[in-house]
């Protein structure tokens, strides 16, 4: 496998900034823009002193005190312009789990660890250093190109992507194109195979809350509102969803089973008859659940809220539960069938946050320069539409026309990615070298003459 790695033809010809790559990013990991409460100005100024010194006009703008955005524009011929997309906030991060503390950048065995390294961060970095070379090598350009790092992406982008389409609509006039997280490679058969994210599950995110009557916990009542949210959540974490697979699920599956073994291998390629089959099923949720979720709607129970002092049965009792919906799912019908499920009308449920679906096709020539572009960087290398059991801010865009694709030039080794919103988050310097020259030369491929 190693081989493999040390023998890929990386052929970019271009300037590239994949040594200032490692520097950057250490330093960029090392800012605090934990999502709450975000503070991402503070990424916003780095990213801006960088785009300073290198003589590119930059714009900034907060959706809210300390909720900055930033966007810079190197301008070219009249094809439809591209953004280069990521985001600013992460997630926070237990110190008390973690090998090396969260926000340090620290450099250990040959891996940049800190919060942000692989989501989003790292991909920031590689799009930036990308877009400094083009505009170093003096090329023409085909098209404007915009390096744009955005607040809020893991708390919805409301604060972000989804303020400046709704607050700052002229930055996205004539832009066409967008590319974004939600894409990586791993090795299949020692075969790099790249996920190019097309679509997602639509987050519905909901909030029951149970009402009956208070009273004293040291004479329980036959009801009760913490009684009644627990019944619904069991009742709803009891459910099997129907499974069906939608196109691109279909196609995505399909791509993947000449990678597969056995009867795995016949599954996948037609999984929309295997998700009738039980025990295939089971074992797919066991072994890849982020895979199986992409067959069903799914819920998860995320969130118990209650009494605040033991000995007090509360009024009132919340379970909140993060469902996400297949794209073609009416939200509507999947509510009238929850409200079915749980069965019972003292139960309120209260939406917290939704989007709507959307698809990119993989006919463009976006997806054509991705393709070459990683097929001269990557010998052997194939490319595989996916569709995400996660969302992206890439829904905004779609939502606008906008032709989006979760892509991240980076090719990751079993249990590399383990570390994305869990503990030790780190990229390798050899993935971040080696994916900045993959940005650079895709963004040659697709912006120059």
């Amino acid at each position: 496998m190693r081989k493999i790695l040390i023998a890929l033809a990386l052929l970019t010809s271009f300037p590239i900034h994949a040594d200032q790559s490692v520097n950057w990013l250490r330093q960029y990991l090392a800012i605090d823009t934990v999502n709450p409460p975000g503070n991402e100005s503070r990424g916003v100024a780095f990213l801006a002193n960088i785009l300073e010194e290198a003589d590119i006009p930059f714009e900034t703008a907060e959706s809210a005190p300390n909720r900055g955005n930033i966007w810079a524009r190197l301008k070219g011929g009249d094809e439809p312009a591209l953004i280069l997309l990521h985001h600013i906030d992460v997630v926070p991060a237990d110190a008390k789990y973690w090998d090396v503390p969260p926000l340090s950048g620290e450099i250990r065995n040959d891996y940049i660890y800190g919060r942000g390294a692989i989501d989003t961060k790292g991909l920031g970095i590689a799009q930036l250093s990308s877009f400094l070379a083009l505009k170093d090598s003096g090329q023409k350009l085909n098209r404007d190109v915009i390096f744009m790092a955005t607040a809020d992406e893991e708390a919805g982008g409301f604060y972000g992507a989804g303020w400046l389409l709704e607050n700052r609509p002229e930055i996205f006039e004539g832009v066409g194109y967008l590319v974004n997280e939600g894409g990586s490679a791993i090795l299949l058969d020692d075969i790099p195979a790249f996920n190019i994210e097309v679509t997602q599950k639509v987050p519905l995110w909901l909030r029951l809350t149970a009402t009956d009557i208070p009273g004293h916990g040291s004479a329980p009542r036959v009801t009760s509102s913490v009684k009644r949210i627990l019944r619904a959540g069991s009742r709803i974490a009891d459910t099997q969803f129907e499974r069906r697979a939608i196109p691109a699920v279909q196609a995505y599956f399909a791509a993947l089973a000449p990678f597969q073994a056995g009867e795995r291998q016949v599954m996948m390629s037609d999984i929309s008859r295997a998700v009738d089959n039980d025990a295939f099923m089971f074992t797919l949720q066991m072994e890849e659940p982020w895979r199986a979720a992409l067959l069903s709607n799914t819920c998860s129970l995320t969130t118990l809220k209650g009494s605040n002092k033991i000995n007090v049965v509360p009024p009132t009792a919340e379970l909140e539960l993060d469902c996400r919906l297949l794209p073609d799912q009416d939200p509507q019908q999947f509510l009238s069938e929850l409200v079915t499920i749980i069965n019972d009308d003292s139960i309120e449920i209260t939406r917290i946050m939704g989007f709507t679906p959307a698809i990119s096709k993989t006919d463009t020539p976006l997806y054509d320069a991705i393709e070459n572009s990683v097929s001269k960087t990557m010998e052997n290398a194939v490319l595989i539409p996916s569709v995400s059991t996660g969302f992206t801010d890439s829904h905004f865009f779609r939502d606008v026309d906008i032709v989006s694709y979760g892509f991240a030039p980076f090719l990751y080794l079993q249990g590399e990615t383990t570390g994305v919103h869990g503990n030790n988050e780190r990229i390798s310097i050899e993935n971040l070298t080696r994916g900045t020259k993959i940005m650079t030369d895709f963004l040659f491929e697709f912006a120059t003459d």
